[in-house]
């Protein structure tokens, strides 16, 4: 029985390097020499509240900096999903940083997760609420999907395919995101927490989080205890960790890079989302460059990537 468990470890571990050696590895650092366009809408939102993106850093920084339970949970999260713990920092840095403020202490978002719980919230859009839309029979296709990843994804396509800036039956759909029109019950593109989460993210990762952290299942028809588990900080972690999982994984798998060395790509994908049509992309671009003689294209970082890259040694420094 041992030489048989032995087996298979030993043959998980080959498959496992197998993958990583096929993988092109994307150096650390950017690719970009100069910082790339930061959006109006980030500026906007920043100059509205008197600040400048340095003093949220600072701001970002300085949580980080003081509160060692936070980077001790920070160092927990990464472990249990296998990734480097600047990954998560990243991800939490260029959120505060390009989002919103950082609060002063940890503390507060967890007054802040308890308050959820005494709000009565709704997932719904012109009174219809999303558990009922999606038993529309345009989602059937999603049906028999049972991870939380795939069938939030696969109703999210349906959405941009057959609702998103159409009338259908009578109802005029906005042409906007499926999270920011059913997900956002205080106001489109509202994210919360420690990680900035938003709702649709959290309920796409609820399966991952449950194996591997053994939290309980997200329910859609349940929303005050999702905004509770994306602003609490002990349940937010993983949510933020299997996000980066995922998006490594595909970039790994579909795209044929190994993106683990690079928090900066780590963060983008974070901030822009949809890592597996995003790697799908650049797959399909490469082979059109392979066809063409033309070298393969790496990974790009934005301008949320890029900060984290370019700060990486100071982060680092704190862990």
């Amino acid at each position: 029985m041992k030489k048989r468990i032995f087996l298979f470890l030993g043959l998980a571990l080959a498959s496992a390097i197998t993958m990583a050696d096929a993988a092109t590895m994307v150096p650390p650092g950017n690719r970009n020499g100069m910082q790339p366009d930061i959006p109006g809408a980030s500026s906007r939102r920043t100059q509205a509240t008197s600040t400048t993106f340095q003093a949220k850093y600072r701001k970002v920084y300085a949580l980080l900096q003081n509160d060692a339970e936070l980077r001790a949970k920070i160092r927990k999260a990464a472990a249990a999903y296998g990734i480097d713990p600047m990954h998560i920092v990243g991800a939490i840095v260029g959120e505060h940083t390009y989002n919103v403020d950082a609060y002063d202490r940890l503390q507060t978002y967890y007054v802040k997760a308890m308050s959820y719980l005494s709000s009565r919230l709704t997932f719904a859009y012109e009174g219809e609420d999303v558990s009922d839309f999606v038993q529309r029979p345009e989602f059937k296709k999603c049906a028999g999907l049972d991870d939380s990843y795939d069938l939030w994804e696969c109703r999210e396509q349906v959405w941009n395919h057959s609702f998103r800036g159409k009338t259908v039956g009578g109802t005029s759909f906005p042409n906007d995101r499926f999270g920011a029109t059913f997900f956002q019950p205080y106001y489109a593109g509202q994210t919360f927490g420690l990680g900035q989460l938003n709702p649709l993210t959290a309920l796409q990762m609820s399966d991952i989080v449950h194996k591997v952290s053994g939290l309980p299942d997200l329910d859609v028809k349940d929303p005050n205890t999702v905004y509770k588990t994306i602003m609490d900080p002990d349940l937010t972690l993983p949510y933020v960790a299997a996000t980066i999982r995922k998006s490594i994984d595909a970039y790994r798998n579909i795209a044929g890079f190994d993106i683990s060395e690079n928090p900066g790509l780590t963060a983008t994908l974070y901030n822009v989302g949809n890592p597996e049509q995003r790697a799908y992309a650049l797959k399909a671009e490469n082979e059109k460059r392979r066809a063409a003689g033309e070298p393969e294209k790496l990974p790009e970082e934005n301008y949320y990537g890029w900060l984290v890259n370019d700060k990486l040694d100071e982060l680092k420094a704190l862990f």
